[in-house]
């Protein structure tokens, strides 16, 4: 059974948090970033991203890091302790699970990671590859994830994410990544309705 929680408003200081998205090569991580980076400076919001990935197209480890700021520029645009982080391959959780803050909030994908080490955190398994296999493409397990992660944390308006796939995505994915998004936000509203 999953552990789910919404985070209160007092949990973090929304003025400024941390965000990675980890996992293999191929996973859209990188995309991930890029599409919560834009709905939030469609905000207003103030957002530095970083990326690192393996020399390898598909496979090797590959993660994203986001930096926000709404009160003002980000001072330092390189993740020193994470509130958020979703990790969608297994062997990603050494590099990312150290950095996670006491309270922090982890979403896993349950097909994918076997375990995360009991921490100060919270871990929710939630099964994004299942649920993109179960509409036709793996490849959007990222949307789903990324759908559930703005779902439980608040970290943007649904419609501004929307707005943002809908304006990026090719046109001949793009049903498939709204159908993505919006599998990603009800399995966020299952989770924390049942928690």
């Amino acid at each position: 059974m999953a552990v789910v929680r919404r985070l209160e408003a007092d949990r973090i200081d929304m003025s400024g948090y941390e965000i990675r998205f980890s996992g293999a090569g191929g996973q859209g991580l990188q995309l991930c970033a890029k599409l919560l980076s834009t709905a939030l400076a469609n905000e207003g919001v103030n957002v530095a991203t970083t990326q690192s990935y393996e020399p390898t197209s598909r496979g090797g480890l590959s993660r994203a890091d986001m930096v926000v700021s709404t009160e003002g520029p980000v001072e330092y645009p390189l993740v020193t302790a994470l509130d958020y982080l979703v990790v969608l391959d297994g062997a990603a959780v050494g590099i990312s699970e150290a950095l996670v803050r006491d309270d922090g909030l982890i979403l896993a994908d349950e097909r994918r990671v076997d375990a995360i080490p009991d921490g100060r955190y919270t871990v929710n398994r939630m099964p994004f590859t299942d649920i993109a296999i179960r509409l036709g493409s793996e490849r959007v397990a990222n949307v789903i994830a990324l759908a559930s992660l703005v779902g439980i944390g608040g970290i943007c308006a649904r419609e501004t994410l929307e707005r943002t796939i809908r304006a990026g995505a090719p046109a001949k994915l793009l049903d498939l990544n709204l159908r993505a998004l919006h599998e990603g936000f009800a399995l966020a509203d299952r989770e924390v309705m049942t928690a």
